[in-house]
């Protein structure tokens, strides 16, 4: 599964919206200017990044079941 390339991408994506969201996170927890310009920003780029993850791993699935 290691070498599936689009396994690879789909876990890449995962850890990307990981990632969008912990900094959306922090900063919502943090608060102060960051918070109030970027903080719907960071949940928006999680909202798009989650459903391209998603996308990601249910290609995975159907090429796997398919092959």
């Amino acid at each position: 599964m290691l070498s599936d390339p689009l396994f690879i991408i789909a876990a890449i994506a995962a850890l990307v919206v990981l990632g969008v969201l912990a900094v959306g996170i922090g900063g919502f927890a943090g608060g102060g200017a960051f918070n109030r310009k970027h903080g719907n920003r960071m949940m928006r780029w999680r909202i798009y990044a989650q459903f391209v993850a998603v996308a990601l791993i249910m290609l995975f699935v159907y090429v796997r079941k398919g092959a």
